[in-house]
């Protein structure tokens, strides 16, 4: 080949970058008709501009990462809402579900439902195409149509049932519900039937709850603290030089009231030199007894959205802004209490303690309160979630909600 030749093979052949490609996968499956155009656009552009993907103020690559993030999101919520439903065949029970995504998240998603459900023979249909797991192999089909999937199973009536127990009207945000759960979705959710029956009566229900008086709180909850149950332990001003001194000094600790009613301190889990600090709120009833943090429902999503996300959880430091658990005798459950401003205050000392001695370099917090211990003010999570916040000590912080937050759609 002659050296001009060669020139033109140069000039016509680049490297393109792993951002690129990592973007382009989900850019395609975006609905918009103008989406190729977008991408070919960026590509031809980084042939002159190689760091172009660096650049996020850039209009075209602005553009690109939006419609990603909203593919992305498509899939997030095709996780939350698709619903088995019961049926039998030849080879005995297999479970099916209908579901029609915004965009074609199909492919992208399906994997998740085999590791979430590997024992079950399962198909998700689509109008963009199907997926079928026998237990061994998960495979890709054609489109499908609502007809082709069970209206309704035995099941169902016991889901229902579950949903509406579980409904907090107390706690209801109409607007927030419909920001995480979309309309749209609500045609192939079951429970999605009862929903308006059971925001109208919320209000009278509210009024009920406060209402009635409180109950006598459950003797098991009502301790009395011995004036030298904490005889030889580090005072709770003493500043720690490592996380052994951290856990006394939190079992010490009487900076605020909250110790009174609590089982004991909850302090953070994980290793020092963790490169990523979760931060909760506060320790939830099950954390208060079992003296570690994430351990009760809320855990087991923050745990789904690890593994999602690829990261080991044995890798992260988990801990809250308060810790000990605020709440309110009634019957014999504890209901969770938001704790003020002046406790979270209270009990930044030993969140201070916990990020000089891990030094993380993101601090994840995970709701406002944990935002206020964090940043030292209170987040609109809304409108700050996934935002890099530079913090004093020069890691970055992030807010997101609570899965707490996410169990109550």
């Amino acid at each position: 080949m002659t050296d001009l030749g060669n020139r033109e093979r140069a000039e016509s052949e680049f490297s393109v970058p792993a951002a690129f490609v990592d973007l382009a996968r989900d850019v395609i499956l975006h609905r918009s008709a103008d989406r190729f155009d977008l991408l070919y656009r960026l590509l031809w552009r980084l042939r002159d501009e190689p760091d172009l993907m660096k650049m996020i103020s850039d209009r075209d690559v602005a553009e690109a990462m939006e419609r990603a993030k909203t593919v992305s999101r498509a899939s997030h919520k095709m996780k939350a809402f698709v619903r088995f439903r019961q049926v039998e065949d030849a080879r005995g029970e297999a479970w099916v579900a209908w579901f029609e995504p915004p965009h074609r998240v199909l492919e992208k998603t399906a994997p998740f439902f085999q590791r979430r459900f590997p024992t079950m023979r399962w198909s998700i249909l689509t109008p963009d195409g199907s997926a079928f797991w026998d237990g061994e192999q998960l495979a890709f089909g054609p489109p499908a149509t609502r007809d082709m999937a069970p209206a309704e199973d035995e099941i169902e009536e016991f889901w229902k049932t579950y949903y509406a127990s579980t409904f907090n009207p107390a706690r209801l945000k109409v607007k927030a519900m419909k920001g995480e759960m979309a309309k749209g979705y609500w045609k192939n959710l079951p429970e999605a039937a009862l929903i308006p029956e059971l925001v109208a009566a919320s209000s009278v229900r509210t009024d009920v709850m406060v209402a009635k008086p409180a109950p006598e709180p459950n003797a098991r909850f009502s301790r009395a603290i011995a004036p030298d149950l904490h005889a030889g332990r580090p005072t709770a001003d003493a500043v720690p030089d490592d996380l052994s001194e951290v856990e006394r000094g939190v079992q010490a600790c009487r900076r605020c009231p909250l110790y009174r009613d609590a089982t004991q301190g909850v302090c953070g889990e994980g290793p020092r030199g963790a490169r990523l600090m979760i931060v909760g709120e506060q320790p939830g009833d099950q954390e208060d007894l079992a003296g570690q943090p994430f351990v009760g429902p809320a855990g087991g999503v923050l745990d789904a959205a690890l593994e999602e996300a690829g990261i080991e959880r044995a890798d992260v430091y988990v801990t809250n802004a308060v810790k000990h658990f605020k709440h309110e005798p009634r019957g014999k459950r504890r209901l969770h209490k938001t704790p003020n401003a002046g406790e979270v205050q209270a009990c930044r000392w030993w969140l201070d303690a916990e990020r000089r001695l891990i030094r993380p370099r993101l601090v994840l917090a995970l709701g406002a309160t944990a935002g206020l211990a964090v940043l030292g003010r209170k987040p609109a999570v809304t409108k700050e979630r996934g935002r890099a916040l530079p913090l004093d000590d020069g890691s970055v912080g992030m807010v997101t909600v609570h899965p707490s937050y996410l169990l109550r759609l």
